[in-house]
């Protein structure tokens, strides 16, 4: 997503979903997550490609955007997904 001068715009190319990971699941991740959600993008936050200071506060992150926001997935699912996608399957 950029935002500039109070508008956002939509990436390219037909973008409807973003795979996000981070070294931050409850800061940069769930933000990120936040602002796709508010942008009417899909956002899966992949569990395995994320971290946090400790497990507790990882795991917290990951739960809260499970109930709340975006599908929390595996790295095999995520591959998965990549895979469809150039395949032309999705």
């Amino acid at each position: 997503m950029l935002a500039r001068r109070g508008r956002t715009r939509r990436p390219a190319g037909g973008v409807d979903t973003v795979l996000l990971c981070g070294a931050s699941t409850s800061g940069c991740v769930r933000a990120t997550a936040v602002d796709l959600i508010q942008s009417d993008l899909a956002a899966r936050v992949v569990a395995d490609a994320c971290a946090d200071r400790d497990a507790v506060q990882a795991e917290a992150a990951l739960t809260d955007l499970r109930a709340k926001y975006c599908d929390v997935i595996s790295e095999r699912a995520a591959r998965a997904l990549l895979a469809a996608v150039e395949q032309g399957v999705s």
